[in-house]
């Protein structure tokens, strides 16, 4: 199955693109998502990333990942435009240092958490919670990223 997924890494932060590229599309795969759909992975600033933040959320602050869902093809006949991630890498990298765990694991988490959010996931009630933590492991569990980093990053919001 392919998907197109594009990651834009202009400040060329130290990042491995496929890596990113293979935790979204583990997530895809699970839950059977139409072939050819297209996704973007934004790596930014934290600037950059509370201001979105602050426009979209009302939060004056930067966060690690935020999920823009599209939920469909923009023009008819055309692949499905699930959306966007946009993820703050000066940010998660912060995290990963101050929690002690790998920043790879910790964007492949990030990845995974932002397109389960992308297909709909949210974690706004406790059983909510618990279907996407559910298939948060799951993606985890097939990238090999320790499930014991998903619980401190959440701490973090």
């Amino acid at each position: 199955m392919t998907f197109v997924i594009e990651v834009q890494n202009d400040a060329g932060y130290p990042v491995d693109a496929a890596a990113l590229v293979l935790a979204a599309e583990t997530v895809l795969q699970a839950h059977e998502i139409e072939p050819d759909s297209v996704m973007t992975i934004v790596l930014s600033d934290d600037e950059a990333v509370a201001a979105l933040n602050r426009q979209f959320r009302g939060i004056d602050s930067a966060t690690d990942v935020l999920s823009f869902p599209m939920g469909g093809s923009p023009v008819p006949g055309e692949p499905p435009y699930l959306g966007d991630l946009v993820i703050a890498y000066p940010y998660s990298a912060a995290q990963a240092a101050r929690e002690e765990f790998s920043p790879a694991h910790g964007l492949l988490l990030l990845v995974v958490h932002g397109t389960l959010h992308l297909l709909g996931y949210d974690h706004d009630s406790p059983e909510s919670r618990t279907e996407m933590w559910a298939a948060q492991e799951a993606a985890l569990n097939v990238l090999g990223v320790p499930l014991s980093i998903a619980p401190r990053l959440e701490e973090d919001h």
